[in-house]
């Protein structure tokens, strides 16, 4: 995704056997599912090619990871032909990656999904790859019913960089200010620390948004976005269908009550739809290659379902 920065660790290893049964935990219980209650985000992953190598990132987005590759134009129209055909009441877009920005269709892309009425939600990490598609990007400027979400690793350079490398930082806010000049719904991304409190990373980010002049609350939680932190070196417990009760959450609050996400795997013949954003590898919980296909329950069968969303309280959706 425009990749939300994690700690570095052996991502993508084969399941430990606390995640090899999609039906049953590793002590026996029921495994929680959760039922597609409506499909109110389409995500797309346009590739995981990225110009940045962030440090843990949890999708592995680099300039040589091509597991994922482009998706073109006329496959997302299909999808969203889709969604006229059969009636669903879809509202947002999404693009993630890797880099949005890297494939060559992207403009075009946004360009189509706003003439069809659907609100867009575009991840990025507003650096060179935006820049190469300012032209046309500049030509969907002021619209209320596109926002960018820039994802900025810290409020300050150093940590920032730290994580997204050197000279990241100066491209990022050059970009953040050309979309300030121009009119762009900004939104922005991070992700939350163990060594800092929410209030003060808010109170951080609220003083670097002062300083450059973006019109972006950091007080509310949809403007600025602090994920939490994902780690698949942390022990995470297992989600068992009893958890809703002792935790007092809703099944239908988690991503996959409400989103799918559309892959292109390398060397695939075709599109594919996945759960959520967070799972774009593991074929085991591939749902299909249409959105028809793609409205059966999802097992939570994966360390992220837990870190991300049942315990972290987490969606990507939200903007």
């Amino acid at each position: 995704m425009d990749a939300y920065a994690v700690p570095e660790s052996p991502l993508l290893a084969a399941k430990s056997a606390k995640y090899a049964d999609p039906d049953y935990t590793l002590d026996g219980s029921p495994r929680a599912r959760v039922a597609l209650r409506r499909l109110d985000t389409l995500w797309f992953n346009t590739g995981t090619l990225c110009n940045l190598a962030c440090k843990g990132c949890y999708i592995e987005s680099s300039p040589r990871n091509d597991r994922l590759q482009y998706l073109s134009l006329g496959e997302v129209e299909a999808y969203l032909d889709e969604i006229r055909a059969t009636g669903l009441t879809t509202r947002q877009i999404g693009f993630t990656g890797g880099e949005p920005f890297m494939n060559p269709d992207l403009v075009a892309m946004l360009a189509c999904c706003l003439d069809r009425g659907f609100q867009v939600l575009v991840l990025t990490n507003a650096m060179r790859p935006m820049e190469k598609q300012a032209g046309g990007l500049a030509g969907l400027a002021g619209r209320d019913d596109l926002t960018i979400r820039v994802s900025l690793d810290h409020y300050g350079a150093a940590r920032h960089e730290a994580i997204r490398g050197p000279r990241s930082w100066a491209p990022a806010m050059r970009g953040l200010g050309w979309l300030r000049d121009r009119g762009f719904r900004i939104h922005i991304a991070c992700r939350r620390l163990d060594d800092e409190s929410e209030t003060e990373m808010r109170a951080g980010f609220a003083a670097l948004f002062r300083e450059h002049d973006l019109d972006v609350d950091a007080d509310d939680p949809a403007r600025l976005v602090l994920f939490p932190l994902m780690d698949r070196g942390r022990e995470v417990p297992e989600i068992t269908q009893s958890c809703w009760q002792i935790l007092d959450v809703d099944p239908d609050s988690m991503m996959c009550a409400s989103s799918r996400m559309v892959v292109r795997r390398k060397g695939a013949s075709g599109p594919a739809v996945v759960p959520c954003t967070l799972l774009p590898y593991d074929e085991a919980l591939e749902l299909g290659a249409s959105l028809s296909d793609a409205r059966q329950s999802v097992a939570l069968n994966h360390p992220f379902c837990a870190q991300f969303c049942v315990l972290g309280g987490a969606n990507c959706s939200a903007s």
